[in-house]
C-alpha cells in the first residue's frame, strides 16, 4: 500500500455511518414520529401548555437519569435508584417535626440539617455500593439488587407504615414551587396568560448541564468514557478504574437521593414504594436515548431524548385515552426496541471494526 493510499480519505460507507451513528440517529427519528403521530391523533397535545406539562412530569425522572447515564457509560448498571431516592425522600421527612404527630425522629432540628443528612444517607448508600463492587468485587447487578433490598428496608423501618407530609422549606419550595413564569400576553376576555416553570424543571436542567460538561470538558468525564470503552486499555493508561467505577455509583445515589428530596414535595407525601416505578423510567430514558448498554458510547444528550421520547409516550397515551393496562405494554414494547437497536448497533460496530 502506497503512502498516498494510506493519507486517502476513507470513502462514505452506509454500514460504518449506521455503525456509528444507528443508536444516535433511531431515538430522534422515533421521538419526531410520536410528536407527529400524537399529533394527529390529538387536538390537545401539541401545545405549549402540554409540551411544559410533559417536561414537568419528567424532571425528577431526568435527575434520576443524569447519574443512571454516568453509571451505564461505565457498562456498569444501578437497580438501587429507586429504592434510595424513596429512602432519601423518606429520611428527610424523618429528620423533620411532623404536624399529625409527635416528631418520629424525637429530635426537633432545623430544615437544613434535615438536608444535609438526607443527603449524607444519600452518599453513605453510593459508598456502600461501590464499596461492595470496587473492593469485594460484587458485580453491579447483584450489588445494586441487595443494595435496592436494604433502602427498601431503610424506608420500612424509618416509615413505619405512615406517611409525612412536612419537609423543610427549601425541600418544599424546590419541589413544588415556582421558579419564575413566562408572560404569554392576554387573552380575548382581556385576562392575563402566562406559564410557570416549577423548580423541579430548574433543578433536573441544571443537573443535566453539570452532567454534560463534566463528560464532556473534564479529564474525568474522559476517564469515564475509556472506562466503558476499554477497561483494559484504560487500566494499561493509568486510569484509577476502580476509583472511576466507585466514583459514578456514588454520583448515581446522590442525584437519586436529590429525586428522592425533590419528589416527596412534588408529590405531596413521603411513604414507602413511592418511586418504584422510576426505575423502569429512568433506565429507559439512558437506553432508549441511545447510551450504549456496552459502556463508552452516549451521554446526557442521548439521555436528553430518551426522557423526551418516554415524556411522550406517557403523554400522548393519555390524550387519546388509550387502556391503561395497554399503556404499560406500549413503554415494555418501545423499551425492548431501544434495546435490540442497542444491542444490533454494538454488532455492527464490532464487525465495521473488524473490516477496518
Amino acid at each position: 500500500m502506497s503512502t498516498a493510499d494510506i493519507a486517502a480519505p476513507r470513502r462514505f460507507s452506509l454500514k460504518r455511518f449506521l455503525a456509528d451513528q444507528l443508536r444516535n440517529i433511531a431515538p430522534v427519528f422515533t421521538l419526531v414520529a410520536l410528536v407527529i403521530f400524537f399529533s394527529f391523533a390529538s387536538e390537545t397535545f401539541f401545545t405549549l401548555d402540554n409540551a411544559l406539562n410533559i417536561v414537568r412530569q419528567l424532571s425528577i425522572t431526568g435527575i434520576i437519569a443524569v447519574g443512571l447515564t454516568y453509571v451505564i457509560l461505565t457498562a456498569e448498571i444501578d437497580l438501587s435508584v429507586a429504592a434510595v431516592a424513596n429512602a432519601v425522600g423518606i429520611t428527610v421527612a424523618y429528620f423533620t417535626i411532623q404536624p399529625d404527630y409527635v416528631n418520629i425522629a424525637n429530635v426537633p432540628m432545623q430544615g437544613w440539617i434535615a438536608i444535609i443528612l438526607a443527603l449524607a444517607a444519600a452518599f453513605a448508600f453510593g459508598l456502600v455500593t461501590a464499596g461492595g463492587m470496587t473492593i469485594i468485587g460484587i458485580p453491579s447487578f447483584i450489588m445494586t439488587l441487595a443494595m435496592m433490598q436494604i433502602a427498601n428496608g431503610v424506608s420500612a423501618l424509618l416509615v413505619r407504615g405512615q406517611i409525612a407530609y412536612q419537609y423543610p422549606d427549601l425541600i418544599t419550595t424546590l419541589g413544588s414551587g415556582t421558579a419564575f413564569i413566562i408572560p404569554l400576553g392576554v387573552d380575548a376576555a382581556g385576562k392575563a396568560m402566562f406559564i410557570p416553570i416549577g423548580w423541579t424543571i430548574v433543578v433536573c436542567m441544571v443537573f443535566l448541564l453539570v452532567g454534560h460538561l463534566v463528560l464532556k470538558y473534564t479529564r474525568y468525564g474522559r476517564y469515564i468514557y475509556m472506562v466503558g470503552g476499554n477497561r483494559e486499555a484504560a487500566e494499561y493508561s493509568g486510569v484509577n478504574v476502580k476509583f472511576i467505577i466507585g466514583s459514578v455509583m456514588v454520583i448515581c445515589a446522590v442525584c437519586s437521593g436529590v429525586a428522592g428530596m425533590l419528589g416527596v414535595a412534588y408529590f405531596g407525601s413521603a411513604q414507602q414504594n413511592q418511586f418504584d416505578s422510576f426505575l423502569l423510567d429512568a433506565i429507559a430514558a439512558v437506553v432508549v436515548g441511545g447510551t450504549s448498554l456496552f459502556g463508552g458510547r452516549g451521554g446526557i444528550g442521548n439521555t436528553i431524548i430518551g426522557l423526551l421520547v418516554l415524556g411522550v409516550v406517557n403523554n400522548g397515551l393519555d390524550h387519546i385515552q388509550i387502556d391503561s393496562f395497554l399503556k404499560i405494554l406500549i413503554r415494555g414494547l418501545i423499551l425492548l426496541a431501544a434495546l435490540i437497536i442497542n444491542v444490533y448497533a454494538q454488532v455492527l460496530k464490532e464487525k465495521q471494526s473488524d473490516l477496518d
